[in-house]
């Protein structure tokens, strides 16, 4: 090793620590299934990466993983970037032309397979697409490879190697790449983002400030690992000690189970799981089993006002975060505090307090302050004087932000960085208060009779109002205004909704589009922002695996609907 390497950051220095912490105590639990204590877990880590070096596995190669979330993930992640290899998670829920779209750009010199994905091994070997692709190893039964006959490595096999190769200490790679995570891809092909050793520490250490990682914590695996939320968040907890509960995948019966059986503490979520997580609670009378949770950071979008006070009620004594982030910021860039239990009692939250000394309250989506070491500053060209804040791209700089895109001949394309600024491609505006306001994804802005709409805000005041369950806004083409804004609607289960005439009399449980409309201006919404149409959507809006609202897709099926109705 070249002796600047010593200074170089690595994710696997914390290992020594965690150790330390853990030696004798669990470190590594699943729910049903075995344990593992600290010492068992590094010595492990060091036995595979000393196994991967005898088999081939060098400095700057690719370890492509695709599989559910084990015990097995974690050591294989953790023993690859160890030798200074890149890890490329491959999304287990992909179709095979997607996960082999991912392989070709990464070229990997190994792939790793768990009992799920095992065909796509089988699918890549048979085709011999990848002459580069030596070795195939398989995560779990070792049994799996002898009733296959596929010539798979498994975990125990290198394990058992010769050791003719010394482990010394933590190699990174030449450009210090530790990680090639996926985007989440809600349009078009994921791009490879390629993250630093530095970026995955500088962004632990900023969750462990703000959200309060500690070596008491039992933190259980709700999001999969082949994320930026799941890889980011696992890591936090190992570099500040804490336990951790793996199950394969988000799975209700699992979740609960995990929270009785082992006192959770901590978990990350998405609006969909904490939707799912509230209402299995009240059907199966759950509440019990989950106050020992002290911790839950929700990322991949806002969490409504009624699913926040659903939330406190089945887990009292939790304080909720909300994050906003991407995977070329390597997670998370902004953070708030929801509501803290200590202070819940009061009408002074966290939340409510920075609410109300904002002046503008109706101009986006509140995220937050930014994390520790992170800049985030808004690039716009417009220039005021009343008082109004100026709206522009969110740009965002540190040692969080990627190296750049992943490209096929393994070079890395900086794309949106220039001095060190990444462009987010968000469109946003900062407070009196330093809080960034999210108004939306420039690709999603909405350009209505000359002016700019940002869905995010017209979602936000619609969502206000007691009927609405759910809110998407989109843009679709129309003649005389260019774009026309239409607002898809979730109605609540007590909410009857009605096309009623304008100025006609609504019983209490009843909502129209005129209804809405009025609570738009109610709510000083600018009328060329207030929805044209209203829809009633009739089933959950499509999410990517990570939770975020397929925008385009609902924008295609609304046109369609439309289109319809006007040939009737």
């Amino acid at each position: 090793m070249e002796e600047e390497d010593y200074s170089r950051a690595h994710i696997a220095h914390c290992l020594r620590r965690y150790m330390a912490v853990r030696r004798d105590s669990e470190a590594i639990a699943t729910v049903g299934g075995c344990s593992v204590t600290g010492f068992q877990l590094v010595e492990g880590i060091h036995q595979l990466a000393t196994g991967l070096l005898e088999a081939g596995v060098r400095r700057d190669d690719i370890v492509a993983i695709a599989a559910l979330n084990s015990y097995y993930y974690i050591e294989l992640f953790l023993a690859a970037t160890y030798i200074g290899a890149i890890v490329a998670p491959l999304n287990h829920r992909w179709s095979f032309e997607e996960a082999r779209a991912a392989i070709d750009l990464v070229q990997p010199k190994m792939i790793a397979v768990d009992i799920s994905l095992v065909s796509w091994a089988q699918e890549i070997k048979n085709k011999k697409s990848l002459p580069s692709l030596p070795l195939f190893l398989l995560l779990g039964d070792p049994l799996l490879s002898l009733r296959s006959n596929f010539p798979f490595l498994s975990i125990e096999e290198i394990k058992k190697s010769k050791r003719c190769l010394a482990l010394g200490d933590p190699v990174t790679g030449t450009n210090e790449i530790a990680l090639i995570c996926f985007t989440s891809g809600t349009t078009g092909k994921p791009k490879g983002v390629a993250i630093s050793h530095t970026s995955l520490i500088t962004q632990s250490l900023a969750k462990i400030a703000i959200v309060g990682y500690a070596e008491t914590d039992v933190y259980l695996h709700t999001a999969p690992l082949c994320h930026i939320g799941g890889i980011s968040s696992f890591l936090a907890v190992l570099m500040a000690g804490g336990c951790h509960v793996v199950i394969p995948k988000f799975d209700l019966n699992l979740a609960f189970q995990a929270f009785q059986e082992f006192k959770v503490t901590s978990f990350i979520t998405v609006p969909a799981i904490m939707s799912d997580l509230v209402s299995y609670s009240m059907k199966g009378n759950k509440l019990g089993s989950s106050k020992s949770v002290k911790k839950i950071l929700n990322g991949g979008g806002s969490l409504s006002e009624d699913l926040i006070k659903e939330a406190t009620v089945l887990f009292p004594n939790a304080t909720i975060f909300s994050a906003y982030g991407m995977t070329e910021a390597c997670s998370s860039l902004t953070f708030m505090t929801l509501c803290d239990p200590k202070i819940r009692k009061s009408q002074d939250t966290p939340l409510q307090k920075s609410l109300t000394q904002s002046k503008h309250l109706q101009m986006g989506k509140h995220v937050g302050k930014p994390g520790p070491h992170i800049e985030i500053c808004i690039s716009t060209c417009n220039s005021n004087s009343n008082n109004v804040p100026s709206i522009g791209r969110i740009l965002t700089r540190g040692l969080h932000v990627m190296a750049g895109y992943w490209s096929g001949n393994k070079t890395i394309c900086t794309g949106r960085i220039e001095k060190g600024w990444f462009d987010t491609g968000d469109n946003g505006w900062i407070d009196e208060n330093g809080d960034l306001w999210l108004m939306g994804r420039e690709k999603d802005r909405i350009k209505s009779g000359g002016e700019n709409v940002y869905p995010e805000e017209v979602e936000s005041t619609v969502s206000q109002h007691p009927a609405v369950a759910k809110v998407l806004v989109v843009g679709i083409p129309d003649t005389r205004l260019s774009e026309k804004v239409v607002a898809c609607l979730i109605i609540k289960e007590k909410w009857k909704w009605v096309n009623a005439k304008p100025n006609s009399l609504l019983l209490q449980d009843e909502v129209s589009d005129e209804t809405l409309r009025y609570h738009c201006i109610e709510r000083n919404l600018t009328r060329f922002k207030i929805p044209k149409k209203f829809l009633v959507w009739s089933k959950p809006f499509p999410v990517t695996s990570t939770g975020k609202i397929m925008r385009d897709a609902v924008r295609r099926e609304v046109m369609a609907t439309l289109q319809l109705q006007s040939n009737l």
